[in-house]
């Protein structure tokens, strides 16, 4: 079965993650996707593996064909404008002006191409005081306030996943798939734009529409104390998770899995707020009964009585585990030179257009001669 992007074109000007992300969304979708690269060495991305494979590059460049173009050469600018002039949808995420310096804006391809969908993502906006500041993701993370909520401000740390990076070109994804309804009806395409800014501090709508409503900063903290969230390890050494959340039968259960049913009644637990408010108590003495024995016990007993829980597991867990097993998540593709190369799959699931990862990343400019050539005067 085709894929729900069959027959769409997108030339893709992206290094790193947010652009190349956002492609490959709608490659697994059915989209051609056409990877436009410097020819020396490609996206800075292919250098952070071995010789043959990068595993950094291929997460996010599967279901692409590369072709080089130097930008800076006439022949390359001749060769970007005629492979425009063929797109549907053309993703960059270059600094802001980039595109239009070289000749290769938006603007210039609105008349001959007027359905065109043009997407820029940028790390601040494409204008305002920060537009040309450098935009990286953890830059991001932490301008948006996303990091505020993810560590303790009294002792920082990073985080170890690219998520403005990943934010950006989801949104950019979701932003393209709607300029592509709206060009069914109207027959014109749009420009349309995102940030690692705009994209993260989105994703913190719950936290912001709480400050906006009582002005209280919020912290790492403070969802897990209002959600009841916990997370502990056991005499193992293996960690696990509690989320309560708001119905009071979750909370029932877990004061009878840990042998206090009179928990329910006490004046520091009886409600949610007040579990709210005691917190660190509730959180140390589930501890210590936790450390008696070991995650499995205690997530046994736990979903025996229907308690919101799971292991914490790190990723040499999650594929094994059998629900993950049993959705395929991991998904292994030929590669030219070893063999297989494991992906995680799209996350969404489509009956009659499927998704599919159909082959890995491409060699630096392995579709030179399948897609340059027939643009270029006989």
């Amino acid at each position: 079965m085709s894929g729900a992007l069959d027959g769409i074109r997108v030339v893709e000007f992206a290094n790193y993650v947010s652009g190349p992300y956002a492609g490959m969304l709608l490659g697994d979708m059915g989209a051609e996707i056409i990877k436009v690269e410097e020819p020396t060495k490609g996206d800075p991305f292919r250098g952070w593996g071995r010789v043959e494979y990068s595993a950094t590059f291929g997460s996010v460049n599967r279901n692409k064909k590369s072709v080089t173009i130097d930008l800076k050469s006439e022949q390359g600018k001749a060769d970007a404008r005629a492979l425009i002039l063929t797109a549907d949808v053309v993703i960059e995420n270059f600094r802001v002006g980039t595109m239009d310096r070289l000749g290769l804006g938006f603007d210039q391809f609105t008349g001959a191409n007027p359905g065109l969908i043009w997407c820029s993502i940028t790390g601040y906006g494409s204008d305002g005081p920060y537009a040309m500041r450098p935009g990286y993701d953890t830059v991001g993370q932490a301008s948006s306030g996303l990091l505020s909520l993810l560590t303790d401000i009294a002792d920082p740390k990073p985080m170890g996943i690219s998520l403005s990076d990943h934010l950006g070109g989801m949104n950019a994804a979701n932003g393209i798939l709607a300029a592509i309804i709206a060009r069914g009806r109207t027959g014109r395409g749009q420009r349309v734009e995102t940030s690692l800014l705009e994209s993260t501090l989105s994703f913190c709508g719950e936290n912001a529409a709480r400050f906006f409503e009582n002005g209280k900063v919020p912290g790492r903290a403070t969802r897990t104390h209002q959600a009841q969230v916990y997370a502990f390890t056991a005499s193992d050494g293996k960690a696990f998770v509690v989320h309560l959340s708001s119905p009071t039968k979750f909370w029932v259960a877990l004061t009878e899995v840990v042998g206090h049913p009179e928990w329910v009644d006490d004046p520091r637990f009886k409600t949610k707020e007040t579990r709210g408010k005691n917190y660190e108590a509730l959180n140390k003495a589930l501890g210590d009964i936790f450390r008696t024995n070991t995650r499995a016990h205690w997530l046994d007993l736990l979903l025996q009585k229907d308690v919101p829980s799971a292991p914490l597991n790190t990723l040499d867990d999650v594929f094994t585990d059998p629900q993950v097993q049993h959705l395929k998540m991991r998904v292994d593709v030929p590669h030219p030179k070893l063999g297989m190369v494991g992906y995680v799959r799209n996350g969404v699931r489509m009956s009659d257009t499927p998704n599919s990862v159909r082959f890995c990343s491409p060699e630096l400019g392995e579709h030179n001669d399948e897609i340059l050539a027939p643009l270029r005067p006989k």
